[in-house]
């Protein structure tokens, strides 16, 4: 499919643009920044596209505004009683300044327990728990992709865990791997299982079209549930 990007700026709103050989143009606002994007059929001019961004201006404000209102972290300093966040599950964080293995551990279900060599910064300690993020997250997720595979009659050839600064996860259709995004790791199970269903469903359809939206109705009815409940998740202070 071929596929055009560009940009254009209507009432100080950039708005990213992606011409593809599809039939009708879909418009949407993204977290966790408000990102505008219009994916518009190869003949619709920029013309025609800036005035269907306009028509559509006072929904795509109280979008961005939702987003600019959700909870944002302060700066994570890895010291004792912080809150971490474990698939929705708040937790106090316990730092344990020792020698050997450096891990982390869940104690009863509102702790976080921090084991990390003395004199250790910031980045080092934040590192040690991202760690740990990614292997519960990974944990989590491959029995997922197997159930998902199965409900969908599809097969990705790879998937992986990175941090990415405006998905929650993405799919390539032409090379059939999945990305997932690791803050995902933060957020309540069932808004992970959404990102599975969502990215697998590319792999049949391409665009957010009316059939793969059928295909979350029909295998995941609540999908809108969990797409709001994420979009709601306290965000993390950087710019992921």
């Amino acid at each position: 499919m071929t596929t055009e990007a560009s940009h254009l700026t209507v009432s100080g709103i950039r708005v990213q643009i992606e011409r593809k050989d599809i039939k009708n143009l879909h418009l949407g606002v993204y977290p966790p920044n408000g990102r505008v994007r219009v994916a518009a059929p190869l003949v619709v001019s920029n013309d025609a596209i800036r005035l269907a961004v306009i028509d559509k201006l006072g929904w795509i404000r109280r979008q961005r505004a939702k987003f600019a209102e959700q909870p944002r972290q302060s700066a994570r300093e890895m010291v004792n009683g912080e809150s971490h966040y474990v698939f929705g599950r708040r937790c106090r964080l316990r730092v344990h300044e020792q020698p050997g293995k450096q891990c982390v551990a869940l104690r009863g279900i509102a702790s976080l327990d921090l084991f990390v060599n003395p004199g250790r910064t910031t980045e080092q300690r934040e590192a040690v728990l991202l760690r740990w993020y990614r292997q519960q997250l990974q944990e989590l997720v491959f029995p997922m992709v197997d159930q998902w595979q199965c409900t969908l009659g599809v097969q990705a050839s790879a998937w992986g865990i990175k941090k990415m600064k405006t998905k929650w996860g993405s799919c390539n259709p032409a090379s059939k791997r999945l990305w997932f995004n690791l803050e995902l790791a933060k957020k309540p199970v069932q808004c992970v299982e959404y990102i599975v269903a969502h990215e697998l469903a590319h792999l049949l359809e391409r665009n957010h079209t009316e059939r793969f939206t059928r295909l979350l109705d029909q295998h995941l009815p609540s999908w809108r549930q969990y797409r709001e409940m994420l979009n709601l998740q306290h965000l993390a202070h950087e710019e992921w």
